[in-house]
């Protein structure tokens, strides 16, 4: 079976959510925010249920989550935790091909000022610099393709990605 998803993996505040609507759009592919979806199956923000499960139940929910999603011809913008569960990664990568939106650290600070309140999986303690060191290798290791998006508007990044996409594998935009 051909792979048709496309994973989009990376910190948050990377813009996988922003960006994987404009690539679902320009390639006539369906989306889906993991995040929302969770959020929408549960009844909770991301927040709630962290507060309500701790970060180990909600990662235990997350992961049960990834590992049971079945789409196709998808775009799928990955909550920035999903790179924890090898069994999530392994199940998304049979049908899809995971592309690491590369966005640096000081770019990230300026996007997150209160990352508590996006719901981010974060340990007590942990800072924003200690959690992208920590991912990091994560996203390395996951990613088929590693697409660098310093500096760049929307319309630039989305730019890249095609690009990038059109040199790797038969993917190209519709019309």
């Amino acid at each position: 079976m051909e792979k048709s998803n496309l994973i989009l993996i990376g910190m948050p505040g990377a813009g996988k959510s922003t960006l994987g609507v404009l690539l679902a759009k320009a390639l006539r592919r369906d989306f889906l925010d993991t995040d929302v979806a969770l959020q929408s199956r549960q009844g909770k923000t991301l927040r709630e249920l962290i507060a309500q499960r701790g970060l180990e139940g909600f990662c235990k929910l997350e992961e049960e989550y990834l590992t049971q999603l079945d789409v196709h011809h998808t775009v799928i913008a990955t909550g920035g935790s999903a790179v924890y569960y090898e069994s999530a990664m392994k199940h998304l990568k049979q049908n899809g091909y995971a592309l690491y939106l590369q966005v640096p650290l000081e770019t990230l600070q300026k996007r997150l000022a209160d990352m508590s309140a996006r719901g981010v999986v974060i340990e007590p303690g942990q800072t924003l610099q200690t959690l992208y060191e920590k991912r990091t290798p994560l996203y390395e290791k996951h990613a088929d393709l590693t697409i660098p998006l310093t500096g760049l508007t929307h319309e630039q990044a989305l730019q890249r990605i095609l690009q990038h996409l059109s040199c790797f594998f038969d993917i190209r935009p519709v019309g």
